[in-house]
């Protein structure tokens, strides 16, 4: 199972439910992991189905897309429920951790007071949209409620799992949380209703919340969720139940299923032995040779991200591989972890990565053309960070080349068929057969024969918990989309796009487009270490695209300039939730990889600079594959 990231590395462990709520809260959550997988596989069926109906009759199977998204909606909060028993949704703890020890339990307890309120708000709304829409259909003739009991049923297992988990703590310590979290309430009322010429605004509140939250440890799509639902009750003249329903229509959209199919084949290719055969392949090929293991690492992560699309499941496969290789050939965990880390940077361009799938949906970019942008910088990150640990590990002594009881011709032929989800991936888009989300469903259909027929290491028993795995991950995954969802809608009522926009242009008056790149580098580099990737695309991609268009730039361009600058940002030091993912799977602290990733980063940042005053890296490919005229 993928580390959890909740926790990271040094924090605490998280409570245990008492005794007599662990068989209940066990049988909720066996439930909850069969039905989102059973939607996950139900999805991966309809949509294969789809595909080839419309290629074998050349016609289209006109439910099917409704049909879809109606099972995506049940993987997102259904599998975002498993995510939150078993701890996998992401925060930043490092205030939490660094607090005393009766401190750390007073924010624990009230990190899941405020967890619980949001997954209870969550469903009561959610039932509240459902008796607005009860006579509503879809085009097609489904209920439209279909769409929104899951979001009830997903919002009311959090509750249960997060209220088992309060049951654990001390009551002192919850007695105290919820005293102090009605003292903070109370005292913003009650300053609003004393100075109500002076009272916070609800935006202002939304920061605030969000801020609290997220310093204090919760989980970023619940810190999410606390500041839109604070938003919202704030300004009091919008309906509560938006807050469902905008977190509902937040993945309701058929290109995100491209998500949790992309996730899956990578799950898939580590849990058939696909990734580490792949793995040994590059090691025998790059041999003995003084930062042998930093290279391979970087190519593993080029591979893989190639095909999985899911940064948590590139850096648990490949890290998982290569730093115990470098515990045993005596060289540094910590700068593994560093490279490891800085590799998922440059590999945050490399298709189908699922920040690129989502800028395309939020922004209305062709998916298309931002993976044919985001190569060739992806090839001159790579490049300077191989040649970077080539310089730096000129005096170290060269790492053995291990070797399994594999023969080199299996692995050749093992690593040929492994490459065949690569050629799926991009020859089934380049030659339009389907979608991006579609050639998702074939690649995990390939990923599954392969396993099952080629290499055998997939039975039945671990092609459920398979699939059990990657519901779970990718429920965890589009849930935080649709927190953004609500945060989103939440500052464009404030009309914070046109104040952003105005505030970009003002920054940049005088120096035009090139400042313009700087100021949105800062700015999605800062962003991208307060929040996790998605959310910072989904907020500020839409507000930010439309001024750089003012400017001149290319679309594309800037998109791939704004994901690589929230690359470095999610991968930074000290608050980059991506780091904890890396030093979570290679078993360091996050203090010893600090020094390492900085000159990694460097390069990173070089690398950007480059790429964003350099249109020509980025629009190259595109316009010669017709996506840029």
């Amino acid at each position: 199972m993928l580390a959890e990231t909740r926790p990271a590395v040094s924090g605490t462990a998280l409570p245990s439910p008492p005794p007599l709520l662990t068989a209940a809260t066990a049988s909720l959550l066996r439930t909850v992991q069969v039905l989102a997988a059973a939607a996950l596989a139900a999805d991966l069926v309809v949509v294969a189905a789809a595909v080839l109906w419309r290629f074998a009759f050349r016609d289209s199977l006109e439910w099917a897309d409704e049909v879809a998204r109606m099972l995506l909606t049940v993987v997102a909060f259904l599998g975002g429920a498993a995510a939150v028993a078993h701890g996998q949704h992401v925060g930043i703890r490092i205030v939490r951790d660094a607090v005393p020890e009766r401190a750390r339990r007073l924010l624990e307890a009230g990190g899941l007071i405020v967890e619980f309120g949001v997954s209870a708000a969550l469903a009561a709304c959610a039932v509240s949209y459902a008796a607005t829409a009860a006579t509503q259909v879809t085009p097609f003739g489904l209920p439209q409620n279909l769409f929104i009991y899951p979001v009830v049923m997903g919002g009311a297992c959090m509750a249960a799992f997060i209220a088992a988990r309060l049951a654990a703590c001390r009551a002192p310590d919850v007695a105290g949380a919820a005293l102090g979290l009605a003292l903070l309430a109370g005292g913003v009322w009650g300053w609003s209703a004393a100075l109500p010429g002076l009272a916070p605004s609800p935006l202002a509140l939304l920061i605030l919340g969000f801020a609290l939250a997220l310093g204090s440890g919760i989980p970023i799509a619940f810190s999410l969720s606390a500041g839109a639902l604070i938003f919202l009750t704030a300004d009091g003249s919008i309906d509560l139940a938006v807050f469902s329903q905008q977190a509902s229509s937040g993945i309701d959209n058929f290109v995100l299923l491209a998500i949790p199919f992309f996730v899956l084949t990578g799950l898939a290719m580590e849990v058939n032995g696909m990734s580490v055969r792949l793995i040994e392949l590059l090691r025998r090929a790059i041999g003995e040779r003084r930062g042998g293991l930093g290279i391979v690492t970087i190519l593993a992560m080029v591979l893989f991200s190639g095909i999985s699309g899911s940064k948590l499941a590139d850096v648990t496969a490949v890290g998982t591989v290569t730093i115990p290789a470098m515990r045993r050939s005596n060289q540094d965990p910590a700068d593994g972890v560093a490279l490891l880390a800085a590799s998922a940077v440059m590999a945050e361009t490399i298709p189908p990565c699922i920040n690129l799938i989502i800028l395309g949906y939020v922004a209305n970019l062709s998916i298309g053309g931002l993976f044919a942008a985001g190569i060739l910088p992806a090839v001159l990150m790579a490049a300077a960070l191989i040649l970077g640990v080539v310089v730096f590990s000129a005096r170290a002594k060269p790492a053995p080349v291990e070797r399994s009881h594999h023969s080199l011709r299996h692995l050749l032929w093992s690593g040929a068929v492994s490459l065949g989800v690569i050629v799926i991936i991009f020859g089934g888009y380049r030659s339009g057969f389907a979608t991006a989300t579609e050639i998702g469903a074939f690649a995990v259909v390939y990923a599954l024969v392969v396993g099952l027929l080629c290499f055998r290491e997939l039975d039945g028993r671990a092609l459920v918990a398979l699939f059990v795995r990657s519901a779970t991950l990718a429920g965890m995954i589009l849930f935080v989309v649709a927190a953004s969802q609500t945060v989103a809608f939440s500052l464009t009522i404030d009309q914070v796009p046109h104040a952003l926009a105005e505030a970009m242009i003002a920054l940049s008056h005088g120096g035009g487009a090139w400042i313009f790149l700087l100021v949105s580098i800062a700015l999605l580099i800062v962003m991208g270490a307060a929040l996790e990737g998605a959310p910072a695309l989904i907020i500020f991609g839409p507000l930010l695209l439309p001024v750089a268009q003012g400017f001149g730039i290319a679309p594309l361009h800037y998109g791939i300039v704004l994901i690589i600058a929230m690359g470095l940002g999610l991968f930074a030091p000290p608050l980059g939730l991506g780091l904890y993912t890396s030093c979570a799977v290679g078993g360091v602290s996050l203090e010893s990889t600090v020094r390492p990733i900085g000159k990694y980063l460097l390069l990173l940042f070089g690398c950007l600079v480059l790429i964003a005053f350099v249109p020509e890296i980025t629009l190259a490919l595109p316009r010669g594959l017709g996506f840029v005229k």
